[in-house]
């Protein structure tokens, strides 16, 4: 978390609009408010729209730029490995838990260069449903070898904590 702050963009800066996902472009130069750091990802206020900016943007905003790399696979082919790792860089923008320990992440297959993602959310009227859906195809795309992303977001079986890590129980109070 962090307290609202204003800065001002060193540079342009991609962002997607709180909680419909259409991207933007934060000219450099503008004043900003800072509203939320959670996960890496931070929360702005830009012309009265509230955006998000990804941490690999940090930077754009005076903050440290998370770094997300992965060596490439010897045959070449995307690595399972380093999808699940890219995709436990991605947060839940409520909650301070990446979505592969809160349980949203049903499955992943890789076929050819595509990775194919089945998630949740904790809830189906989740508003941030499409930004949480763009996170995940934006780390994807880092991934060596990945070249498409598609998503699918699943509602059988429904979310419960039960699907969650015991570390996010533990983090989030919800060890019961």
């Amino acid at each position: 978390m962090t307290e609202k702050r204003m800065v001002v963009t060193q540079r342009d800066v991609q962002a997607r609009l709180v909680p419909v996902g259409t991207p933007i472009t934060i000219p450099a130069d503008s004043f900003i408010t800072l509203t939320q750091s959670l996960g890496g990802n931070y929360t702005v206020v830009h012309q009265g729209n509230m955006a998000r900016i990804d941490g690999l943007d940090g930077d754009a905003i005076g903050m440290e730029p998370q770094v997300l790399e992965f060596a490439p696979s010897a045959d070449g082919r995307p690595d399972e490995a380093h999808v699940w790792q890219a995709l436990a860089t991605v947060y839940d923008p409520e909650i301070p838990v990446n979505i592969v320990d809160l349980g949203l992440i049903y499955g992943v297959r890789i076929e050819g260069s595509t990775a194919q993602i089945d998630m949740t959310l904790t809830a189906p009227g989740c508003g941030m449903g499409p930004v949480l859906v763009d996170d995940v195809k934006y780390r994807l795309a880092r991934v060596p070898g990945i070249e498409a992303v598609e998503v699918e977001l699943v509602f059988d079986p429904p979310w419960n904590r039960d699907r969650m890590s015991e570390e996010a129980r533990l983090e989030t109070g919800l060890f019961f």
